[in-house]
């Protein structure tokens, strides 16, 4: 089972004339992004040294997808999120290697706390291979942000034979862009005064958000670049996008303003699980059964995290490569696979059309390729407070520990918890 974000690699456009020296007045740029290069398949290298030079993709099996590339392999065309079987024939001699999260998540967990944490505890990581930095109350000790970005840059090479490019700006959206735009193995220096300059001689996917949907809108518009978007004045942003918020937002970006700060406390979002088949399916029951794996891995994060969650959401790929995602919200925010998994399995047939009282012989109407399940809406299970609804409270009357079916699964699931910490994952599993 693999979780739901493992992709590494960076798509943004980058253009080789900003990659250039924009002046050395550091004056409130403060902020710094730090961005792993090709991590995945630099801690390959780095842990393996006869694959330094080797186009390296990380991503194995005809089902899967890449993960991550390093440099050489990306110089035939090999991109993230690629089938795995396009980058074969690509690149018929690349280095295919599995993903190996756990080591990648260690060796992240070692170089922020290692490196970046020794500078400042003003750092938001944003993901396993970036962050962010406000080094203002480090520049007593340093002086300048630029002496914090080469010694973070030498750390990283000397103690983990591995790379970073960093970006330092004013603001976070500069830094980020700035970060992209020296890669690989760089860095780039933005004074506040040439923000707006270096900002606009992109193009527009080269501001963070900008996606293909949005980028096509704009185009409409007669907007292809960031010089011709801060142009636009707001009310024409805001038909363009239909939404004044985003309006808002392109208008400060197509102008190097950002007012986010630097969050050094990240909220979970969601917690997920999804698994790509080795074969489309029509059979129901292997389906089910994987969104039952499924359930079961997320429930057991949430008790480890000490989570309930009240949202869930069932994802399908199918054969042609589109998906379809389902959400429905419970009444009651829950840590249980035993009442994930059912209320999974109805929203399933309700996406497919199937009738509920379908049996698990029925063939499914479409081609499925992955299926997954997440849940959000997350809190914290001991601040949590819960209605008992009149089921609940006619249970506890009639059961005498005075427990519901709900709390009772809990304390099983949570048993079986023990057991895998003890013997493995696959020593007990979830039963439906």
């Amino acid at each position: 089972m693999r979780l739901l974000t493992m992709v590494s690699m960076s798509t943004a456009p980058r253009l080789e004339a900003a990659k250039r020296d924009w002046g050395h007045d550091e004056t409130g740029c403060t902020v710094l992004h730090i961005d792993m290069d090709a991590f995945y398949a630099s801690l390959e290298v780095a842990r393996n040294p006869g694959l330094k030079g080797k186009p390296v993709i990380i991503g194995t099996g005809p089902r899967s997808v890449v993960s991550a590339a390093s440099y050489e392999a990306r110089r035939y065309g090999i991109n993230s999120a690629m089938p795995a079987a396009r980058a074969h024939q690509l690149c018929p001699d690349g280095v295919f290697l599995p993903v190996d999260m756990a080591y990648y998540r260690m060796m992240s967990h070692r170089i922020m706390h290692e490196v970046f944490l020794t500078i400042t505890d003003q750092f938001e990581q944003v993901s396993v291979d970036e962050g962010y930095m406000d080094v203002s109350g480090a520049l007593l000790e340093w002086d300048k942000p630029s002496a914090i970005g080469a010694w973070i840059r030498q750390q990283v090479a000397e103690r983990f034979n591995v790379t970073c490019s960093v970006g330092i700006a004013c603001n976070k959206l500069v830094a980020k862009m700035a970060s992209t735009n020296a890669k690989p193995n760089g860095m780039l220096l933005i004074p506040a005064a040439r923000s707006a300059q270096f900002v606009q001689m992109m193009p527009l996917r080269g501001i963070p958000g900008i996606g293909p949907s949005l980028e096509k809108r704009l185009n409409a518009w007669g907007v292809h670049s960031v010089a011709e978007l801060a142009q636009m004045d707001e009310a024409a942003l805001i038909q363009a996008t239909g939404s004044p918020a985003a309006a808002r937002g392109l208008w400060a970006a197509s102008h190097g303003l950002d007012s986010r700060e630097i969050a050094t406390t990240r909220e979970e979002k969601s917690i997920g699980s999804e698994r790509t088949l080795t074969e489309d399916t029509r059979d129901m029951h292997i389906v089910c059964r994987l969104l039952r794996s499924a359930c079961d891995e997320v429930a057991r994060t949430l008790r480890r995290k000490g989570l309930v969650a009240r949202t869930l959401t069932v994802k399908l790929r199918f054969a042609d490569l589109s998906y379809q995602t389902r959400s429905f919200t419970m009444e009651q925010p829950t840590d249980t696979a035993s009442t994930l998994y059912p209320e999974c399995v109805r929203q399933l047939k309700i996406m497919l059309g199937i009738p509920a009282n379908a049996e698990p012989t029925t063939p499914l109407p479409k081609l499925i390729r992955l299926a997954g399940m997440s849940t959000s809406s997350l809190s914290e299970a001991h601040a949590t407070a819960v209605q008992p609804s009149l089921d609940d409270l006619l249970e506890e009357a009639d059961d005498a520990h005075g427990q519901t079916t709900q709390a009772r699964m809990h304390d099983a699931e949570a048993a079986l918890d023990a057991v895998r910490r003890k013997f493995g994952n696959t020593a007990a599993q979830f039963g439906a």
